[in-house]
């Protein structure tokens, strides 16, 4: 738990300090799960309210009224959202007239295990 968190939950208080002290440090936190994880999708999708990770999205462009809005779905994803306990979710859903923006990431291929299954050298290690 955060110092700030702390000392708000000791004296029922937060200073300005404590509350951007917090704030920086579940940022971090964030931004260190967001590397653990990136490695497990195969795309960014970037809305104007949210930053996501999937393995499946379908965009689809639709008019009404002469108003152009964009059908966003997503499945197998994860949510950039300090705010929220679970950021894996199944399916998403999102309706919007501003833009998307949808990149496919590259693969790792550090990532990939040996097709024997052998570690190569790292298995003659303990002996």
């Amino acid at each position: 738990m955060a110092r700030a968190a702390r000392r708000m939950v000791q004296d029922g208080t937060m200073s300005a300090e404590d509350l951007e002290n917090y704030e920086t440090d579940m940022e971090l936190q964030l931004y260190r799960e967001y590397r653990d994880v990136v490695g497990l999708f195969s795309y960014v999708v970037e809305t104007e309210r949210r930053f996501y990770l999937a393995n499946h999205v379908d965009l689809q462009a639709r008019s009404a009224d002469g108003e152009v809005y964009f059908d966003l779905t997503l499945q197998d994803a994860w949510v950039w959202d300090v705010y929220r306990s679970a950021r894996f979710v199944k399916n998403v859903r999102v309706i919007t007239f501003k833009d998307v923006n949808v990149e496919e990431l590259p693969r790792s291929e550090e990532l990939s295990l040996p097709k024997d299954g052998g570690l190569g050298d790292l298995g003659d290690l303990g002996n």
